[in-house]
């Protein structure tokens, strides 16, 4: 059976209502960027705050981390040792403090697979940490080159392409039988998986499956996925299962776009503008 992702299952499945105390509604510490993207965890940042977890940390190049703090006043930043632009592998050791305090963790946002993406994937998962981890872009089809023991409570939000690399198959087969290769990626991780698209499956390994059919073009846009992995995220953090955070996130991500489309149109508005809107969808 196919769930149907609609506002009927988002309200059988919403959080209770978050408490007033930022220490009730979890930490989530936000591993990425790079020279080329390097404003990708201020995206997913503020979206696991707009998703209501109470705080936020980011982890990203050294260089990149002052003027990141300048521009997020709200989030916590740790600068970390990059190598060709990527963040380095060694740069796990330096999250000892943020993973020991937070409730979740998304790893890579704005991340390309660099030479040394493996090791630091393999390094962060090998920590056995007993929180829920989503992993996004470079950082997520890196681990298909990981060691298989090397895995944990996981989230993967691949779109088409990703999903390609990380199954060794044709972008165009994931195309034609997309509601299939979500599952056998499930089962081959052993992760929830949110396979994105205009139309998009989230599969569980236990067989779970779920659709959600968005009717805004227009979110297909660069830094939208950066955002659906904050709010997805966010929801970890506050206590949400992983099929129900993927699920609840995906909802959310959809209907914020819905809402920025009816108000500037089908195409053209920025993956920003999306922001604002969620924190009235847990209404």
């Amino acid at each position: 059976m196919i769930e149907m992702l609609d506002r009927a299952w988002f309200d059988a499945h919403r959080l209770p209502s978050a408490g007033g105390a930022k220490d009730e509604r979890g930490q989530v510490l936000v591993v990425g960027s790079s020279a080329l993207v390097p404003g990708a965890v201020r995206l997913t940042g503020e979206a696991v705050l707009r998703a209501g977890a109470g705080r936020v940390q980011l982890a990203t190049l050294s260089e990149i981390a002052v003027p990141l703090g300048i521009a997020f006043p709200e989030a916590a930043v740790i600068g970390l040792p990059s190598h060709d632009g990527e963040l380095a592998a060694a740069c796990v050791e330096d999250l000892e403090a943020g993973c020991a305090q937070c409730d979740a963790i998304i790893a890579g946002p704005g991340m390309i697979e660099g030479e040394e993406t493996p090791a630091f994937v393999e390094s962060l998962l090998a920590k056995e940490l007993d929180v829920p981890c989503l992993l996004d872009a470079g950082a997520m089809t890196a681990l298909r080159l990981v060691d298989k023991s090397a895995r944990g409570s996981l989230v993967l939000t691949p779109h088409h392409g990703e999903l390609a690399t990380m199954m060794d198959a044709e972008k165009e087969d994931i195309a034609a039988s997309p509601s299939i290769w979500a599952k056998r990626a499930a089962e081959r991780y052993r992760a929830v998986v949110v396979l994105k698209a205009a139309e998009t499956f989230l599969a569980s390994p236990e067989g779970r499956l779920a659709r959600y059919v968005s009717p805004t073009p227009g979110l297909g846009t660069a830094g939208s996925g950066d955002i659906l992995a904050g709010v997805i995220g966010g929801l970890l953090a506050r206590g949400a299962g992983l099929f129900c955070a993927a699920g609840l996130g995906v909802w959310m991500h959809g209907e914020a776009g819905a809402a920025v489309s009816r108000r500037s149109g089908p195409l053209g508005f920025l993956a920003r503008e999306l922001l604002a809107e969620i924190p009235a969808l847990q209404g």
